[in-house]
C-alpha cells in the first residue's frame, strides 16, 4: 500500500473511532496484515473513574469471541484422543435428561444442538453468579430440546457452557487451567485470562459501561459474568494478534482441526452468514462478534488477504461489526 493510501486508511479509521476517543469509555483496534500491525492502538477509556486509557494492552471481556478457544480446547483434545466429535453429549454429562441423547459434540459446536437457552430458564431461587456448572444444573431440569440435534440451527450459550465442562472432565484440568496451559502460554499470551471473581486478577482491565439517560454507568458484571465456556475469557488486541497469528499454521492446532474449525457447517438465521466450530463464515472471511453487558467486540478475518481487524470496546454500543468492515475496505480495495 503506497504512503498516500496508508494516509487516507489512517483518516478513514479515525473518523470511524471518533465515537470511542475522549472522556467516554473506548476500545483498542487492531489490523493485521501480513503478519504485521498497520493499525495498533487505544481510543477512549478503560476505567472512567479512574481515568485510565485505553491501549493496546487493555484486557476486555471477550464475550462470545470466547467461543472459538472453547473450540479450540475441544479439537485439542480430539487430536489427543480423550475425546471424539461424534461423541454423544450425555456421554459425557450423563446427567443430562433423556431427550439429549441424539445431541452429539459436533452438534454443540456448531449450535446444531437444540438445547435450551440457559438464560430464558433460570430459577428464580438462583440469584448468585452462575458458573458452568450451574448451568448443567438447570438443564438437568430440561427434558426438551428445541429440535432434532442436526436438524436446524440455533445460536447456544448452553452449549459452549456445557464444552467446558467436558474440556475439564476430559483432561482432568479445570477449564482456566486447560486455556492457560494448553493455548494462551504456549502463545505468550500471557495475560490472557478465562475470569471468575476470587480468580487471578486481569492485568490493564477494561470496565463495561452502559449509556442510558445520556450517562455512562458502569455495568461491568451481569448474573452470567462467571459462565466461562461460552464469553467468559478477557484478552487484549496485543495478545490476540499472537491467536491471529497461530491460525494460520499448526502450532497449536493441526491441519485438520483448523480445517474443522473453518469449515461451515450449517446456515444460520443470517442468510449470508453460516456458522463452523466457533467462527461465522461469510464469504471469504471468518469471523465472530462478542456482546455482553458493558462490552461489545469483533475480530474479522480474511485469510486470503492475511488480513484481520480486532475491535474491542468496554461499552454497550455501537455494535462494532461493520465498523470493522469499513476500516478493512482500503486494505481489501488494495
Amino acid at each position: 500500500m503506497l504512503m498516500h493510501d496508508l494516509s487516507v486508511s489512517q483518516s478513514t479509521t479515525d473518523r470511524l473511532m471518533a465515537r470511542y476517543a475522549g472522556d467516554v469509555p473506548g476500545a483498542s483496534l487492531l489490523v493485521l496484515k501480513d503478519g504485521e500491525p498497520v493499525v495498533r492502538r487505544g481510543y477512549g477509556r478503560s476505567d472512567l473513574e479512574r481515568r485510565i486509557e485505553a491501549g493496546p494492552a487493555t484486557n476486555y471481556r471477550l464475550a462470545s469471541i470466547t467461543k472459538q478457544f472453547t473450540a479450540a480446547a475441544i479439537l485439542l483434545l480430539a487430536e489427543d484422543d480423550a475425546l471424539d466429535l461424534d461423541d454423544p453429549l450425555r456421554q459425557w454429562l450423563p446427567s443430562l435428561p433423556p431427550a439429549t441423547d441424539d445431541i452429539t459434540l459436533h452438534h454443540v459446536l456448531s449450535h446444531t444442538s437444540g438445547l435450551i437457552d440457559y438464560e430464558e430458564v433460570i430459577p428464580p431461587t438462583m440469584t448468585a453468579q452462575l458458573r458452568d456448572a450451574d448451568v448443567l444444573h438447570i438443564l438437568e431440569g430440561q427434558d426438551r430440546t428445541y429440535f432434532e440435534p442436526g436438524s436446524d440451527y440455533r445460536y447456544s450459550n448452553s452449549g459452549y457452557a456445557l464444552l467446558a465442562l467436558i474440556v475439564e472432565r476430559a483432561s482432568g484440568q479445570s477449564f482456566q487451567a486447560f486455556l492457560r496451559d494448553r493455548i494462551f502460554l504456549p502463545l505468550g499470551m500471557h495475560d490472557t485470562v478465562a475470569y471468575v471473581q476470587g480468580g487471578p486478577e486481569i492485568a490493564h482491565r477494561a470496565y463495561g459501561y452502559s449509556r442510558a439517560d445520556g450517562q455512562w454507568t458502569r455495568t461491568d458484571q451481569s448474573q452470567t459474568s462467571a459462565v466461562l465456556g461460552d464469553g467468559g475469557i478477557y484478552s487484549s488486541i496485543d495478545d490476540l494478534a499472537r491467536w491471529d497469528a497461530a491460525l494460520y499454521d499448526d502450532r497449536l492446532l493441526d491441519d485438520q482441526s483448523r480445517r474443522l474449525a473453518f469449515t461451515a457447517v450449517t446456515p444460520t438465521d443470517d442468510p449470508t452468514v453460516e456458522y463452523g466450530y466457533g467462527w461465522r463464515i461469510t464469504g471469504d472471511s471468518f469471523w465472530h462478534s462478542g456482546e455482553t453487558m458493558g462490552f461489545r467486540n469483533v475480530i474479522v478475518r480474511w485469510p486470503q488477504r492475511r488480513l484481520t481487524v480486532i475491535l474491542l470496546s468496554n461499552r454497550n454500543d455501537p455494535e462494532p461489526y461493520r465498523t470493522a468492515l469499513e476500516i478493512a475496505e482500503p486494505w481489501l480495495a488494495d
